[in-house]
This record gives structure tokens, C-alpha cells and sequence, in this order.
């Protein structure tokens, strides 16, 4: 039977610090790039919209996830 094995806490900061770069390098603003590295954002959709004329915080707009409807 295969583990599930949960990345230790070091490998998480490596992918995050990653994402951070991708998303600077595109052009999103530090704060916003840290933002949505820590987050699951789908860092190569964000680039992607950046690439095709969005603007970032744009972007991150259209690719967040919907807020629930109230009752």
C-alpha cells in the first residue's frame, strides 16, 4: 500500500518562495506575488491572464475563488 507522505516544512517554503518569484517576475506586486504564493492560487492561470494584457491584481480578482452565498 503507498503513504501519503505530507511535504515537511522546508519543501513547502522552497514551493512558496518559488511561486513568490514566478508571480514578481510576471509583474505582480511583491505583496500580492507573497499573497498568492502562500495561497493555492493557480500560479501559471495568473501568468498566463498577466501575459495576455491583465493586469495582475486583475487577474488575481478573476482567478479567486468565489465568496458563498448568504442565506
Amino acid at each position: 500500500m503507498w503513504a501519503v507522505l505530507e511535504p515537511d516544512r522546508a519543501e513547502r517554503a522552497a514551493v512558496a518562495a518559488w511561486r513568490r518569484r514566478q508571480l514578481a517576475e510576471a509583474g505582480f506586486p511583491p505583496v500580492l506575488a507573497a499573497a498568492l504564493a502562500a495561497e493555492s492560487a493557480d500560479v501559471h492561470a495568473l501568468i498566463e491572464l498577466v501575459e495576455r494584457g491583465c493586469r495582475p491584481r486583475l487577474a488575481a480578482r478573476i482567478l479567486a475563488p468565489l465568496e458563498p452565498e448568504s442565506p
